[in-house]
């Protein structure tokens, strides 16, 4: 249940700044930020000296598996791990099962998450060939977004992004985001069969960002940004790779003025296609995991912003499916609970500064997809925040892992920052290893036209 709660001595991090300060909270929501704020009457206090107080974090691209999927994850598991990282809302894309593509289907999923999600939610309305006159009756002040992520994903031919007739359709008649996976499915399919000739069905992990390499994401990216400005569609390209893509994006216009955007996930910031030898089939994502060089344009894109935020793709999947071999391991791997620690890491690393990361991970997501008073801590808004120690190391176990299927591609890592509190609503769902029995998240709104 919601109580009045006053976080004393934070470092708060939001817009740009940090300053110690105080925070109270009232009714869920963000009443009073103040140098000192002092109650004699009972009130529950947090003594946040020493920590870092950020604004919770939005993760606009996850996959839960709920429905069909629930031996990998479901909304009640995967939103747990989320706070505990100190994800605070969090979008998810329709390659449930069924997949999210009637107005019917795209609801139960709120049905579901109103029940059981810790943090706050949206879904994405899915999208594929058949069913673009039922995308354009979604209520876009209500729903996120439309996204073709890992809608009938394996099947040649099939990614929205290889039709460009029905893409120039879907982008003359769809209002709101239209976000996109985008890769050219015939340079894939060439790829895999000339390594195929090579190596048969035994094909080496490490031959993964060569069949989905550079090429196939320059392609389909350059050709999506093309028809989206001839139409003057809003499109969000989703988990960027290369750094040849990222040459395609602007960074000289505010954010909140871009018709086109672009996200950078926790997993091509921090690995490259030398750890397919020591990690092989866990970190195989769609798209791949490429080059040092790669993973050094993102991260310039990503600090001189082309690139507005970050995401994690959150998909997780049972460890025997991810033993299988090349051809029919699954792609996609679990990072909620860690993504906050990650980027810290690269906060210590000086890599980053803490300012750049509460920009990327909590206020442009806010306002990339118009989230009504959430992303910052301003009062009057939501008390969706994330209590950080920096200077508490912790190792990534069997023991602490919280996703279903409790493996990790971080799993033997060390990271120097911990997660000691998230409040969602005014709720405070995890201290320090616990969590609240009560189901603190909400639909999140948007502000749409």
């Amino acid at each position: 249940m919601k109580e009045r709660t006053l976080i004393k001595n934070a470092k708060i991090i939001n817009e740009g700044k940090i300053f110690t300060g105080d925070v109270l909270i009232e009714n869920g929501i963000i009443s009073k930020i103040a140098g000192t704020l002092i109650f004699s009457e009972n009130i529950h206090t947090i003594d946040a000296t020493g920590k870092y107080l950020l604004p919770g974090i939005i993760d606009t691209h996850v996959h839960f598996r709920q429905p069909g999927f629930t031996n990998k994850g479901d909304i009640e598991t995967e939103s747990r791990a989320a706070v505990a990282g100190g994800i605070t809302s969090y979008f998810e894309m329709p390659n449930t099962n069924p997949n999210a593509l009637t107005q019917f289907l795209l609801q139960q999923k709120f049905d579901y998450a109103a029940s059981t999600s810790y943090a706050n939610y949206s879904f994405f309305m899915g999208i594929d060939s058949n069913n673009l006159h039922t995308v354009v009756r979604t209520d876009l002040k209500n729903v996120c977004g439309i996204s073709d992520d890992g809608v009938n994903f394996q099947i040649s031919g099939n990614l929205i992004s290889e039709k460009a007739e029905y893409l120039e359709q879907v982008f003359s008649e769809c209002k709101g985001i239209f976000a996109i996976h985008s890769e050219d499915d015939a340079t894939i399919e060439k790829n895999t069969d000339f390594i195929q000739k090579i190596f048969k069905e035994q094909i080496p992990i490490e031959c993964h960002p060569l069949i989905r390499n550079e090429e196939c994401c320059f392609i389909a990216t350059k050709k999506a940004i093309a028809l989206a400005e001839k139409h003057n569609t809003r499109l969000h390209i989703l988990h960027l790779s290369t750094a040849k893509e990222a040459e395609l994006f602007l960074n000289n216009i505010p954010l909140s003025e871009k018709k086109i955007t672009t996200e950078v996930c926790i997993h091509h910031l921090w690995f490259c296609d030398d750890d397919y030898k020591t990690l092989g089939s866990k970190i195989k994502w769609n798209p791949a995991i490429k080059t040092k060089a790669d993973k050094e344009g993102l991260w310039k894109a990503l600090l001189d912003n082309r690139i507005d935020i970050i995401v994690t793709d959150h998909a997780p999947h049972t460890i025997e499916e991810k033993g299988r071999n090349y051809l029919k391991c699954p792609s996609g791997a679990p990072m909620v609970q860690h993504s906050l620690v990650a980027m810290l890491e690269f906060y210590h690393k000086e890599k980053i500064t803490l300012e750049k990361i509460a920009e990327k991970m909590c206020h442009n997501p806010a306002i990339l997809y118009k989230i009504i008073n959430r992303g910052f801590i301003r009062e009057g808004y939501f008390a969706d925040l994330v209590l950080v120690d920096l200077n508490s190391p912790f190792t990534v176990c069997k023991e602490n892992i919280l996703y279903k299927f409790g493996w990790s591609p971080f799993e033997g890592q060390t990271f120097q920052s911990k997660i000691t509190h998230t409040f969602v609503n005014g709720n405070l769902v995890y201290e320090k290893g616990n969590f609240s029995e009560f189901i603190s998240g909400q639909r999140l709104t948007f502000l749409h036209e």
